[in-house]
């Protein structure tokens, strides 16, 4: 079940990443060429300037390219880059491969590693933040595929080229709350306005402010509402900090770490409120280290 459950993952990620891959060139044409005529219509509507204007685009690519090169020399510098990663999958497997065998027994040894008063409650809040994760998981899943698909059906009703792409990056931004969903329909209303021109643009842009209104006040808090409990407010401040710590990965893990934390706190803290959860069995855990 293991080595079913990744490939079927593996698959589905497989298919949504090559999808986006191979229209990347013109998508990036069809960007940069959006943000010409942008740039033309903000020159001939406001009191700015042409070189004013170069300026502060010039000083943002430069930035970004000094970032990448940054980047790109710090993960090539050494050879064994490529060993680190591959280990890190191999550990990664055999550890996951555990946990599903031996998750419970394992998490039996750990509560008994606390006092015996506070076993019951700790084995409460982590199956707690373990049913939240669950439902955000499913939740965000379920989310991505309603803006991808909305705003794909859209975009290909509206004669917009590289459809598939465009709804890739949809689905792989709505996993960033409020901030991944604005910036990949924001690219999809680039394309749209230099392929189809801007009445349609301004359609497709129509198209993506409807299917986020549809996010934020249907499918949020019918899904992720019943999952999530916390402010958009803590939901943007967690995101800007996992972009700092950790990138984009810290983006994309914020909210759930939030969230969990959330769910976990608020339990202990109004533990005495209930009735007293059932206590786990920590005898029943196999010894981490066996005497031989």
């Amino acid at each position: 079940m293991l080595l079913v459950g990744l490939a079927v993952v593996a698959g589905i990620i497989t298919l949504v990443v090559e999808r986006f891959t191979a229209g990347f060139s013109d998508l990036a044409e069809q960007v940069s060429e959006g943000l010409d005529q942008v740039e033309s219509f903000v020159v001939r509507t406001f009191p700015i300037t042409q070189g004013q204007l170069e300026d502060a685009v010039t000083q943002a690519q430069d930035f970004l390219v000094g970032s990448q090169e940054q980047l790109a020399t710090g993960a090539i510098s050494t050879a064994t880059t490529v060993g680190h990663v591959f280990t890190g999958i191999v550990l990664a497997l055999f550890t996951l491969f555990f946990f599903l065998k031996d998750g419970r027994s394992i998490w039996l040894w750990l509560v008994g590693l606390f006092p015996r008063d506070a076993r019951a409650y700790l084995d409460e809040a982590a199956r707690r933040s373990w049913r939240t994760l669950i439902s955000y998981v499913r939740a965000t899943v379920a989310v991505a595929l309603v803006d991808a698909v909305g705003i794909g059906i859209g975009l290909a009703v509206l004669g917009v080229p590289l459809v598939i792409p465009l709804a890739a990056l949809v689905f792989l931004g709505a996993f960033i709350p409020i901030i991944g969903s604005f910036l990949a329909g924001s690219v999809a209303v680039l394309v749209a306005l230099v392929s189809v021109g801007p009445i349609k643009a301004l359609i497709a842009l129509g198209i993506v402010i409807a299917v986020m209104q549809l996010e934020g006040h249907v499918l949020q808090p019918l899904l992720l509402g019943r999952a999530v409990h916390v402010h958009p407010l803590a939901v943007v401040l967690a995101i800007a900090a996992g972009l700092l710590v950790a990138g984009i990965f810290g983006a994309l893990i914020a909210v759930p770490v939030v969230a969990c934390a959330n769910v976990a706190g608020t339990y202990l803290s109004r533990r005495h409120e209930g009735p007293r959860p059932p206590e786990p069995r920590p005898e029943r855990a196999r010894p981490a280290v066996s005497a031989g």
